[in-house]
């Protein structure tokens, strides 16, 4: 049947073939095929536990609807749930894959919302998204914008909206205020750097020193930081006490450690640091002078319990199109990423935590591949 089947053709259909409204609505683009999914029955090694396997299609129920995944993006998040290390664990056996951009093409009886066609992204938690197609109920799937570009919606829901949280809901920011952050090339380190730009901030951002930091400082510049440093210089720089910057409110730290006491330092009187990663794997240690002398506040963001009580909220909305918009009209742009086939997936993977914390490339399953 075609893809470009009105509207009006499918409610005539409905009526030729006896519809009822219990059963679900479909048009078939792909044949009547079996899909495959990344599955697990256990936890360890992603590479280990993950098997490609046949699934079988099944007709949506009442209250779901089927998406045709495209594009799903690969986060340290994921890789730590296979490990069975993420405090956010489905029931096993289990479809991996938190993230990714889809299309409806089958509707349970008792849907209203969704249309044959439409883009859509998660709208909860650990829905399984590295398949090639699945039945969700329709409150955890959200409708996207069809412009929005297919690579920019598969990577909307975690790094963009987890930025723009932090950004949003700690510190009343205004234009000329300063924020710095750690793990400034890191996928979500570039969108704070843009969404800074973007909201006329001041972004100070702290990266690993390596042989090629002169090209990544003018990458992390040429996006809309700025100002760059590395730990070393950090530790010596007079930015805020020369006055050429005013001393940052907000503090974003992915990496804990003695990075984050160097950050920390630098924060003015009253300020939040927000800890939403651990990349070092060394524990966060605030020096008491930072509480008792400077009052500063210590806070923590895991976007996963965001959703748990903001999934269908009027403000889920509103930052889901305020962030569609700005990828739309290419203010916003997606970190550097690399597109693998779903048959390569152990690539994705294995490449997804193997940075040191040095490259900040994205990695995407493509899932009709």
């Amino acid at each position: 049947m075609s893809r470009s089947l009105s509207k009006l053709v499918f409610e005539n259909l409905k009526t030729t073939l006896g519809y009822n409204k219990n059963q679900s609505r479909s048009i078939s683009r792909s044949g009547a095929c079996n899909g495959r999914a990344l599955i697990y029955n256990n936890y360890g090694e992603p590479a280990e536990v993950l098997k490609l396997t046949e699934v079988a299609d099944k007709k949506p129920e009442a209250n779901q609807i089927t998406v045709k995944w495209l594009l799903s993006s690969v986060n340290p998040a994921d890789i730590n749930t296979l490990q069975g290390k993420y405090p956010s664990r489905p029931s096993l056996p289990a479809v991996a894959g938190n993230e990714g951009v889809g299309e409806v093409i089958e509707i349970g009886g008792n849907v209203k919302n969704f249309e044959i066609g439409d883009r859509v992204v998660p709208n909860a938690n650990n829905i399984g998204t590295w398949t090639t197609r699945g039945n969700y109920e329709a409150n955890h799937i959200f409708k996207i914008p069809k412009p929005l570009g297919t690579v920019e919606a598969s990577m909307l829901i975690v790094n963009p909206c987890t930025a723009y949280r932090m950004l949003k809901d700690f510190v009343k920011l205004t234009p000329g205020d300063t924020v710095i952050q750690n793990g400034g090339n890191s996928a979500v380190g570039q969108l704070v750097i843009q969404l800074c730009k973007i909201w006329e901030l001041k972004s100070v951002n702290v990266v690993r020193d390596r042989n090629d930091i002169d090209e990544l400082k003018k990458h992390l510049k040429t996006i809309g930081a700025t100002e760059v440093l590395t730990e070393a210089e950090l530790r010596t720089t007079d930015l805020f006490k020369s006055k050429k910057l005013p001393a940052p409110k907000l503090a974003l730290n992915c990496v804990c450690g003695q990075n984050a006491v160097e950050v920390l330092r630098h924060l003015q009187a009253e300020g939040t640091m927000v800890t939403y990663g651990a990349m070092s794997r060394e524990p966060l240690t605030v020096p008491a002078s930072a509480l008792i002398f400077k009052n500063i506040s210590i806070r923590g963001f895991w976007m996963t319990n965001w959703k748990k009580t903001h999934g269908n909220s009027e403000e889920n909305t509103k930052m889901f199109e305020e962030i569609g918009k700005l990828f739309e009209t290419k203010k916003l742009q997606p970190p550097p990423y690399k597109i693998v086939p779903l048959s390569k997936y152990k690539d994705a993977i294995i490449n997804a935590l193997n940075t040191d914390g040095k490259v900040g490339v994205k990695y995407i399953i493509d899932l009709t591949a």
